[in-house]
């Protein structure tokens, strides 16, 4: 699976992105969310708060509740706003 973090989300974790093998209870975005926040404290401190990050999985926008599987391409991000 790819993790692909952008703005804050990736200044916490220190890394653009990173491929992982999530273990099998990860079934969901939010399984996947509580995984990685025991990863370490920059994980930790990144997804502290989820109501402020967005998901993507393979492009597409998605909710918490999506379920993710190997292969899949899962970008964290923090709501984007414009004018």
């Amino acid at each position: 699976m790819k993790l692909m973090y952008f703005a804050w989300v990736r200044q916490r974790i220190g890394t653009a992105s990173e491929s992982v093998e999530a273990p099998a209870e990860a079934a969901t975005v939010e399984d996947l969310v509580a995984w990685l926040k025991t990863r370490g404290p920059g994980y930790a401190e990144a997804f502290k708060d989820t109501r402020a990050i967005r998901y993507a999985v393979n492009q597409e926008y998605v909710e918490p509740t999506h379920p993710v599987a190997a292969g899949d391409e899962v970008a964290f991000f923090p709501p984007v706003t414009g004018g």
